[in-house]
Order: structure tokens, then C-alpha cells, then sequence
């Protein structure tokens, strides 16, 4: 049996709360501003509709989803609780990039350490060697430049 005060939805709609109330179990009198916001985004009569057509084991959990989407909407009117769980399942991607970066620096490091130090060796000017130059350096001079001596210009390089 309930108290005599009404539910938070017939105390917005200005209505008598009879015994059998849909709105009573999911929206008390002790918070109506849950009721109010989605009243307000909603409408009472999809709300009660809504309710009606479910089994009453999942109606608490609809009314409370009817209230999050709500709350998102009033945040958020263009994409509500999308935007929300899009700007969620951003910063998981963004903190997956960050936790593979620091693995990846965490494993150069572990490397880095584990593997014993090479041996100093003295640096070596090859480049005058042509035999010395990667591979793909090593490159024949082209045939097909047409190489005329009167428009060759004084090398600054020289």
C-alpha cells in the first residue's frame, strides 16, 4: 500500500494519484525533477505508453534509461546520449594510443638495457668511396640528359 502522497509525475500533471499509478514506482515524490525532465523530453503519454507495453521486471530499468536519456538530451539536445558515449569511446581510443605509446617506450627501454653496449668504433669518412655508398646510390649517370657545355654555370659548390 502506498503513502497518500502523490507520485512526483501526478503532482506535475496536476492529477489525482490513483492506487494503480504506471508513474508511482519508477518517479516518487521525494524527486521530482526526475520526472520533470522527462516529462519534458519525452511527454508523459509516450512515457506511460512505454511503460505499459513493458513487462514489469523491465520497467525500472526503462524508466531509469527514459531519465538518462533525459538528462543527456537537456546537456546535449542535438545528440544525447550518442554524444556522450561517442566522447567516451573517443578518450578510450585516445588513452589506448597513449597506453601502446608507453608500452612501446617501455619495451626501447627494457632493450636498451638487456642488451649489452657496441663496442666504440671511430667514425669513418666513406663518402668519397663509390663502393662504400648504399645500394641505392649506386646509380648509373643518365644518357639522356642532353649535356650542352655552353649552358653549363659556375658551381657555387667548387
Amino acid at each position: 500500500m502506498r503513502s497518500c502522497s502523490p507520485c512526483a509525475a501526478c503532482k506535475l500533471l496536476r492529477r489525482r494519484c490513483a492506487e494503480d499509478c504506471i508513474f508511482a514506482p519508477y518517479f516518487p515524490s521525494q524527486d521530482p525533477h526526475r520526472f520533470a525532465i522527462v516529462h519534458k523530453v519525452f511527454g508523459a503519454s509516450n512515457v506511460s505508453k512505454a511503460l505499459q507495453e513493458l513487462p514489469e521486471d523491465q520497467r525500472g530499468d526503462a524508466a531509469s534509461s527514459m531519465v538518462y536519456e533525459a538528462n543527456a538530451r537537456a546537456r546535449d539536445p542535438v545528440y544525447g546520449c550518442v554524444g556522450a558515449i561517442s566522447y567516451l569511446q573517443n578518450q578510450v581510443s585516445q588513452l589506448q594510443m597513449q597506453l601502446t605509446v608507453a608500452q612501446t617506450e617501455l619495451l626501447r627501454i627494457k632493450m636498451h638495457q638487456d642488451s649489452p653496449s657496441p663496442p666504440y668504433l671511430a667514425p669513418t669518412n666513406n663518402f668519397n668511396n663509390i663502393d662504400s655508398q648504399p645500394e641505392y646510390l649506386n646509380f648509373p649517370p643518365s644518357t639522356n640528359v642532353i649535356q650542352d657545355p655552353s649552358l653549363k654555370t659556375e658551381s657555387i659548390w667548387t
